[in-house]
Parts: structure tokens; C-alpha cells; sequence
């Protein structure tokens, strides 16, 4: 390792070889700190992957219907996880550098400089060897490191005056002595620091390779590693959604979309143009037959550009089940898919938001219900129970009465229609089903914080509390997993409440996502003016279908007029008269000059007389007097302060004109 600074002769920097190292050694053991995030993220993934219990990847089985997805999910967040280029790099670039720093700091310990000065162990001798040992010792030495037998070999050098410097600290008295008391022969020394670099990066063989390695770290790599984040980063908006996707909804949305409108306007997503172009033929003929068997569920297409087109068609497969006829290559772009579609419906309510319309809104909510259960627009409610199908669906409604799936759940199960020819294991599914679905209370009211009267008047801040309580949730226990067998990733239950004009403007739209048994959600907005009105109220599940809730919110709204007159108490008007705190500091910055004009009046009544004082009946101010006449001078001060400045705006501007 090569040794930087010290004395004239290198004795300084060898006997405080421990500071010369020691900003090296803390870089070793300091810098190593940033890597330490990036390994808790890799072992993060690699323990969720290999370790994580079946609640936390969400693949449980409640129902037989679910087997197949937690199996299926179960595999999908094994090392597969970890088969992705980000983390990848992240893993090559991070064990890349523990390997150096590991390097640099076991350099450091093996081949860094000694912590102190030690005769005997440069000279390579016992401590406390004999003279004669110390000088064969030395003979042995500077002979070998002699700079004639060594030339252009700066380590040799060094190395010869240390053993000079070794043999006098042993051998002369004062140095003897010096080292003895400061540790160095030369006597007590100043603290020098410096940093130790490795002996490779000063080797003059060595400067084109570190400068090329140098260049090409900082003008290329670090450039380019900012350019791709940046340009990467910039793509993307609110809840990680790309504004060529923002764009393209705005593009395509307004007050008349359609739910079945809405599975085109998906597949058109900026994330999913690249993974949907067709690659081959036979990717298109693939296309082409599965568009033959949805075709009769699709609305029209506007577009048929194949990436649109192929993502179109594969959502109609999901959302009208069959998708067991794709090829693997399409069932994983569906996936891919189905993987963003969540946060990309929540994109579009966000948009229809931005419009003001109501309707698109609660028709990008339902269209996120379909995609969660399988579903489709004219499919039965009933389909989303574990095992049903049409037939089903079928003996269900040609029985009495639990013919909706909010009516069914609560049915008895010996009244129950549809189960006759179900196992028993199948109709303990269903019963469990119903234990799962969503069985809500919803109560509403209306009211004005501090208000002293039950009456809304105009300008009014109101509230709308909607309260959600969730029957099929014992007290102190949270609501499980959406239960959602078709769709291929967990599902946290939520509810959208939104409020609404008769005309279909939104007053206000939000997602709650808590998952408690009882939920309150409140919605502000300002009282109209005066008149009756009705709003809407819509609380809309975000993965079942059939449990809409809609109800009017009726306000009537008193004109601000009627108000009883505020009167004023007297306190506070009493607040009024005291100065405020710019008063104050002007007053005390003009106490002086009241004091010194003060004085000079004073000076001139004096030569009046006294009588002259009597006869015109002065007397003393009081206090409340005082204080209420310097206010008054300081705000008739700050006032001709004011206009002086104007004053003199004004003059220069007139002297500007003149000129």
C-alpha cells in the first residue's frame, strides 16, 4: 500500500501510520452503510419469496374454489419473484460492491501501515535484542533495501530510511530517548492526516487504465444510469399510472361511456403496448379465434390496431370465462393484464372525476367488479357462489323469493334453491361463500358542525356521514380477502362512496379501504343556496357484484338572510381599541422621539409661566388617556411615513415626465 505524508524523511509518516490509514479504514467501514439498504431489500424478496406464510402472499383456500388460485399463487412467489431484471441487477451490482469494500478493508488489515513506531519490528528482531543482533540486523537490511540496488523504487526507499531511522532509535541515545517518551525517534510530532489509496491507482503502469476506468464510470455509466431513471420516472403519474395512459382515457372517456365500452379503453393502457403486440402469425390467428367466440359479448371495436385489438379480446375471455381455450403465451398476457388492472380502473374513476361525471364513474367502478368476480354485464349475480353455473342460476329463479345474491345469502340453507345436485362438500362451499360475501348496513346523515339551530343556511360547511357496518364481521375482527376464485392475485375488500347531483356532477368520490367491522366516512362540501335539494348517494363494492347501495340525500338550504343578527359582546369589542402587535413595535420606536418633542414643549411652557398654565386649565392625562394619544401619534406617523413615500414616488415620476 502506498503511504502519503508524514515528515521530510517518511519517519512522520510512519510513525503515525495508524492516522494515515484511518480515514481509508473508516471509508472501509462506513461507506459499506449504503449497501446495507439495498441487502435488506434483496433479503426482504428472497424471504417473501421462500418463506412467507400463506396469509401474507394471500393464497388461502377458504372454499375448493380457491385450491387452484392459491396453488397457483404459491408458485408464482417462489424464486420466479426473483427472476426479474431489476432485481437482478440490483442483486449483481450489490454483491459487486460488498466485494470490493471487503477487499479494500481486508487490504487494509493485512498489507496497511503499522499503528505505531517500532524499531524492533522493522528491523525484524525480538524486542529487546542485543546490540549485536540489532546490527547484523541492520547491516542485513540496508543492504538489501539500499537505493542502489533499487532504483526507481520509491516502497525501497522508504523502506531504507525507516531501518536507518530503526537502527538510530536503538542504537543513539536522544533518539532512544525520543522514542522511548513520544513514540517517535525525531521527538514529538504533529498530527498529520491523510488518505492511504491502494498501491495499483498511483502506479504510473497502471494511470491510462484508471483514467479510462475513471471516464468511463463518470461520463458514461453515472450519465446513463440518470438518464434511464429520469426518463424512465417521467413516464409515470399519480398511483404509478403512465400520462401516455392518462391521455389515452381522457381520449376516450366522457359523461356517455359505457361499462361495455370499457374493456377497450383497458387494453389501450400505455403499460400494456408492448407486451401486446403480436408477435408471429400464430399469435394472430389466436386472436382471431378466441375474437370468433367473444365476439357476440364484445361492443363493436373503434379500434383495430392489433395491440388494442388482442387486449380487447383477451378481457372479454376473462370476463366471459374462456379462458381455458388461450394458449400459455396469452393466458400470460392476460395476467400480466389482469396483474395492473386494478390501479388502472382506479386511473379511470380518477379521470371520470376530473369530468365531472358521475355515471362513467359508477360504470368504471362496476366494470372493476366484473373483472374481479369473471363477470360479465348480462351474467347472473348469482355466478360469483363457488360451482354455479346457468343451470343453477336457473332452478334459482324459478323458486321463490332469494333470486338476487343479497337476498340469497341470507336465505336459509334447507330454503336455498339450486343445491340439489351439489355434494355436500360443494354446498359446504357455498354455505362458506355466503358467510364471506359482503352483508352491509349502511346509515346516513346530514348535519352542520357548531351550527345552534337544526336549519342549513347558504354557505353552510355540511357533512354527509355515511356509516358502514359489516354484519358478517364479529366485534374486534377485520374483513378477510375478496373472494375471488377467477381472478388471479389477491384482493383486498373496499368501498367506493360517492355523491352526486341529479344532473350527474360529482360532489365528491372516494375509496375506502379500511377493513374494520364498522366504517365512517364523511363528505364535506358548502350549502347551496336556498331551496330544496337531492343528492345521490352511491356506496359501490370494488369486487362484488349485486351489493350497490343507493339512496337521496335530501337538503333544504335557508337563505343566509334569516340568520338572527350577531350581536357583539362587549369583550371582544372591547379588543377592538387595543393596538395590535405592528402598533406596539411602532409605538415603542417612537417613544424616544415623543419623549425628546415632549422635552422641547416642556422647555417652551416653562418660559410661558405657570400662571399662563393655570389659566388655560391643563392637568394630567391618565393612564388610558396616554396610551390612547401615543397610539394615535403612531399611526399618525406611520400614515405620513406612508404618504411621504408616495410623496416622493410621485415626485420622481413627475421629474422622469418632465425630463
Amino acid at each position: 500500500m502506498r503511504r502519503l505524508g508524514g515528515g521530510d524523511d517518511g519517519v512522520g509518516d510512519m510513525s503515525r501510520k495508524l492516522y494515515s490509514f484511518s480515514p481509508f479504514v473508516k471509508f472501509t467501514h462506513t461507506k459499506p452503510l449504503h449497501t446495507y439498504t439495498a441487502w435488506y431489500s434483496i433479503i426482504r424478496k428472497v424471504r417473501i419469496a421462500l418463506f412467507s406464510s400463506d396469509e401474507e402472499l394471500g393464497a388461502i383456500s377458504r372454499t375448493t374454489a380457491e385450491k387452484q388460485k392459491a396453488i397457483e399463487l404459491k408458485k408464482a412467489s417462489g424464486l420466479k419473484t426473483l427472476n426479474s431484471t431489476g432485481f437482478i441487477v440490483n442483486f449483481v451490482l450489490t454483491v459487486l460492491c460488498s466485494v470490493i469494500f471487503l477487499w479494500l478493508y481486508l487490504s487494509v488489515q493485512s498489507n496497511g501501515e503499522v499503528n505505531t513506531f517500532d524499531p524492533f519490528t522493522i528491523l525484524q528482531i525480538d524486542t529487546g535484542a542485543e546490540l549485536k543482533e540489532i546490527k547484523k540486523a541492520y547491516k542485513k537490511m540496508s543492504l538489501k533495501f539500499h537505493p542502489d540496488k533499487n532504483p526507481n523504487n520509491p516502497q525501497a526507499e522508504a523502506t531504507f530510511m525507516m531501518v536507518a531511522k530503526a537502527y538510530e532509535a536503538l542504537t543513539n541515545p536522544v533518539a532512544k530517548d525520543n522514542w522511548e517518551k513520544y513514540g517517535n525517534p525525531d521527538g514529538k510530532q504533529s498530527l498529520a492526516v491523510s488518505i492511504g489509496l491502494p498501491e495499483f491507482l498511483l502506479n504510473v503502469d497502471n494511470r491510462n487504465l484508471v483514467l479510462l476506468t475513471y471516464l468511463t464510470v463518470m461520463v458514461l455509466l453515472v450519465p446513463a444510469a440518470v438518464w434511464s431513471y429520469y426518463s424512465n420516472s417521467s413516464k409515470f403519474g399519480e398511483k404509478d399510472v403512465m400520462y401516455d395512459t392518462y391521455a389515452w382515457f381522457h381520449h376516450n372517456m366522457n359523461e356517455h361511456t359505457l361499462t361495455k365500452s370499457l374493456p377497450e379503453v383497458l387494453a389501450g393502457s400505455a403499460e400494456f403496448r408492448e407486451r401486446n403486440i403480436p408477435k408471429n402469425q400464430s399469435d394472430k390467428e389466436e386472436i382471431g379465434k378466441i375474437l370468433a367466440r367473444v365476439k357476440q359479448h364484445m361492443q363493436k371495436p373503434v379500434y383495430t390496431h392489433p395491440v388494442v385489438l388482442k387486449g380487447n379480446v383477451l378481457l372479454h375471455a376473462h370476463l366471459t370465462r374462456e379462458t381455458k381455450v388461450l394458449a400459455e403465451s396469452s393466458k400470460e398476457d392476460l395476467q400480466y393484464m389482469l396483474r395492473y388492472s386494478s390501479s388502472l380502473i382506479d386511473a379511470m374513476i380518477s379521470v371520470c372525476k376530473h369530468q365531472e361525471s358521475l355515471t362513467s364513474a359508477l360504470n368504471c367502478i362496476k366494470f372493476g367488479q366484473y373483472v374481479a368476480q369473471g363477470m360479465w354485464i348480462k351474467d347472473s349475480e348469482l355466478l360469483q357462489l363457488p360451482h354455479f353455473t346457468e343451470i343453477e342460476v336457473g332452478h334459482v329463479a324459478k323458486g321463490k323469493g332469494g333470486k338476487t345474491i343479497k337476498e340469497y345469502i341470507v336465505t336459509p340453507t334447507e330454503s336455498k334453491k339450486g343445491l340439489k345436485d351439489f355434494t355436500t362438500e360443494q354446498k359446504e362451499d357455498i354455505s362458506k361463500c355466503c358467510d364471506i360475501l359482503p352483508n352491509l348496513t349502511i346509515v346516513s346523515k346530514v348535519y352542520v358542525d357548531d351550527d345552534e339551530d337544526d336549519n342549513v343556511y347558504e354557505g353552510d360547511l355540511c357533512t354527509v356521514q355515511v356509516t358502514l357496518t359489516r354484519n358478517n364481521v364479529t366485534e374486534g375482527d377485520k374483513t378477510g380477502l375478496v373472494h375471488a376464485p377467477r381472478f388471479p392475485f389477491p384482493r383486498r375488500e373496499a368501498w367506493w362512496v360517492a355523491l352526486g347531483t341529479r344532473e350527474g356532477k360529482i360532489i365528491s368520490i372516494d375509496k375506502v379501504t379500511s377493513d374494520a367491522r364498522v366504517v365512517t366516512h364523511k363528505i364535506k362540501f358548502l350549502a347551496p343556496r336556498a331551496g330544496d335539494y337531492d343528492f345521490n348517494l352511491h356506496v359501490l363494492s370494488n369486487a362484488y357484484v349485486g351489493f350497490d347501495h343507493e339512496e337521496v340525500v335530501r337538503l333544504t338550504t335557508q337563505d343566509a338572510s334569516a340568520l338572527p343578527e350577531y350581536k357583539v359582546h362587549p369583550d371582544d369589542a372591547e379588543l377592538d381599541d387595543e393596538p395590535t402587535l405592528f402598533e406596539e413595535m411602532m409605538n415603542a420606536n417612537v417613544e424616544a422621539d415623543s419623549d425628546s418633542e415632549e422635552e422641547e414643549d416642556s422647555d417652551d411652557e416653562n418660559d410661558d409661566g405657570d400662571d399662563e398654565s393655570e389659566e388655560d386649565g391643563i392637568r394630567e392625562l391618565t393612564e388610558e388617556e396616554s396610551k390612547k394619544r401615543e397610539l394615535l401619534k403612531a399611526r399618525k406617523k406611520a400614515a405620513a411615513a406612508a404618504g411621504d413615500d408616495t410623496d416622493s414616488d410621485d415626485d420622481d415620476v413627475e421629474e422622469l415626465h418632465a425630463d
